[in-house]
């Protein structure tokens, strides 16, 4: 049966969908989730010069509640794709430089001590702000002429599909109504309405570990160091920001997370300060707080028909290693990539085949269940107290500071290399 167009143009304000006239009858695209992922995508797609729609929870104006203090470590990878698409250079602040990775875990003797120079580079990757790659996608998504912004949106479910489309049904101020699309992106976050809408069920781990994420000053200026220091109740990461400060990952048992949340400032960094140590001289002050719980959550399948996966609706993974939201570009890239393809061999493509989708699940296979592998087992290992675990450990850093396998391991992974990876990751840098 033909799809009808809806009947009021999209949500917003006046030039917030930036196509002229009433929504289209048929999306090649529809996104639901505006984060991280979600837009990232849009950029690509809209590219390309297909009819993307992007459904977001905040109305005009309002960045996603991802986008706050939290520090985000960004892979050479990740930056390249990320400056191919025109976001790198909206950024307003500059990020802070990774040179060199300090692993350590308390009570195991030794260290690793991963160094960009080693293999010809300046640096790993680069730690940005939430808030300011924010506002970076954010100008950058007011260039996309093309990309049709639905927002405020709220996702209700599936109706009944049309033809060669799925219709899904959304609301906003003026009510309920349905869009349709012949491939629609769940980039919904980790507690994803499109995965239960899709029947899609998830796999969960609770780690039991509260993260609290902050900014730190310290005696020392960041020097281009991250630092991981593992313990039992998880890792307390030091990331050197590019304003002067270091972004802090400290995670806490989660029953300790109530008293931790209660502490002042001062009692806050000493409590950070005896986690971490004194490599980077003390901690002076903090910012704002925030806390989240650690728990994985795998979708069991990332395809169903006309629909996918990407992100954390995919996969929430735990912190540790910084790769979560490198892992869901790498998702959103290629699927991007897949598309263009398909468009270059035939113009009227449908961006939701059955092949197409399955060709995505294959092609991401190896990079997401490496991933997933490496941050739960790196996660489960590091927290595990039992006597016989330390001398392993010991000797794995051992293998990380002098083994050149154990290295190229880690750095490639580090700089978000890990199976086939999209063309975009392996653009040079302007």
């Amino acid at each position: 049966m033909p799809v009808a167009a809806p009947s009021n143009p999209p949500s917003g304000a006046p030039g917030d969908s930036l196509a002229q006239g009433p929504a289209p009858v048929l999306h090649d695209v529809l996104i639901v989730g505006g984060g991280l992922v979600g837009a990232s995508l849009a950029i690509a797609l809209e590219r390309q010069g297909l009819q993307v729609g992007l459904i977001e929870a905040t109305p005009p104006g309002t960045l996603p509640a991802v986008f706050d203090e939290r520090n985000l470590s960004f892979a050479e990878a990740t930056i390249n794709a990320l400056t191919a698409l025109g976001v790198m250079q909206k950024l307003r602040a500059p990020g802070g430089a990774i040179a060199r990775i300090h692993i350590s875990r308390r009570g195991d003797f030794g260290r690793g001590l991963l160094e960009a120079s080693r293999y010809g580079r300046s640096e790993f990757g680069r730690v940005v702000v939430a808030r300011d790659f924010g506002e970076a996608l954010e100008a950058r998504l007011a260039d996309a002429t093309r990309l049709l912004r639905y927002r405020p949106m709220r996702f209700l479910g599936f109706a009944e599909d049309a033809g060669d489309a799925r219709a899904i049904r959304v609301a906003d101020a003026e009510g309920e109504r349905v869009l349709h699309a012949r491939l629609v992106v769940a980039a919904d976050g980790t507690r994803s309405g499109v995965r239960d809408a899709l029947g899609i069920g998830a796999d969960e781990h609770d780690y039991l570990q509260t993260l609290f994420v902050t900014r730190v000053r310290g005696s020392r200026a960041p020097d281009g160091t991250a630092y991981e220091r593992l313990t039992r109740d998880g890792p307390t990461a030091l990331l050197p920001r590019g304003d002067r400060h270091y972004g802090l990952i400290h995670a806490v048992a989660r029953e300790e997370a109530d008293a931790v949340a209660a502490l002042d400032e001062a009692g806050f960094l000493a409590r950070a300060q005896e986690a971490f140590g004194w490599r980077a001289g003390r901690f002076l002050s903090c910012g704002p707080r925030s806390s989240h719980q650690a728990i994985r959550v795998v979708a069991q399948r990332t395809i169903a028909p006309r629909a996918v996966l990407i992100g954390n609706a995919a996969q929430t993974i735990h912190p540790i290693g910084a790769q979560g939201f490198n892992l869901g570009l790498r998702d959103a890239l290629t699927l991007a990539e897949l598309i263009a393809d398909a468009r270059a061999l035939d113009a009227q493509a449908d961006c939701g085949s059955d092949a197409l989708l399955q060709a995505y699940a294959a092609r991401r296979r190896e990079d997401r269940e490496r991933t997933l592998g490496f941050s739960d087992g790196l996660a489960r290992l590091t927290a595990n107290d039992a006597p016989l675990l330390s001398p392993l450990r010991s000797l794995g850093l051992f293998a990380v500071d002098r083994v050149a396998s154990a290295q190229s391991f880690l750095v490639g992974g580090a700089m978000g290399y890990r199976g086939d990876v999209p063309a975009l990751c392996r653009e040079a840098r302007a």
